[in-house]
């Protein structure tokens, strides 16, 4: 039997939630010759670490929603629902744009509006559970990571 509790309905959500998230991301992110073949930073983290990252931040992702969401108004969960749709389609879209139309400049300038609506989420989130605020310190800080990343990527292959 599924537990019937705000909670564990939150939960759930948030789990396919991340889950489109991390299939539409995983769809767009081709690893092809042409990214292969762009100037990297040395301090790059390997390509197979990625994954794991970004399945551990989908996990405190999804726990943060729960979290919230329960102890949250009506009015509070349409801003969370919100912060969530704007999130999401701006994690998408910087895949989209770096990895499948292979415009890193445009991506990392995408990236600033989505490293907003990851502080969005925080703001939003935190208000309600301080538990949700913490569990998404780790997507800010990645973010951050992959802003700088994108910027380096930009300035070796002008």
């Amino acid at each position: 039997m599924i537990p019937t509790t705000p909670f564990y309905q939150a939960l759930l959500g948030g789990i396919l939630f991340c889950t489109v998230l991390g299939v539409a991301g995983g769809l767009l992110t081709k690893l092809s010759p042409w990214y292969y073949s762009l100037r990297q930073p040395g301090w790059k983290p390997p390509d197979w670490a990625f994954g794991p990252v970004w399945t551990s931040i989908f996990i405190c992702l999804s726990f943060a929603i729960a979290y919230a969401w329960e102890g949250a108004t009506s009015g509070q969960r349409i801003a969370i629902l919100a912060a969530l749709f704007i999130n999401g389609a701006l994690n998408i879209s910087w895949s989209a744009l770096f990895f499948t139309m292979h415009k890193p400049s445009l991506a990392f300038y995408e990236l600033i509006f989505f490293w907003f609506s990851v502080a969005g989420l925080i703001v939003v989130l935190g208000g309600v559970s301080k538990t949700s605020l913490l569990l998404l310190l780790p997507y800010i800080i990645w973010v951050t990571i992959a802003g700088v990343l994108n910027y380096s990527i930009v300035q070796l292959n002008r």
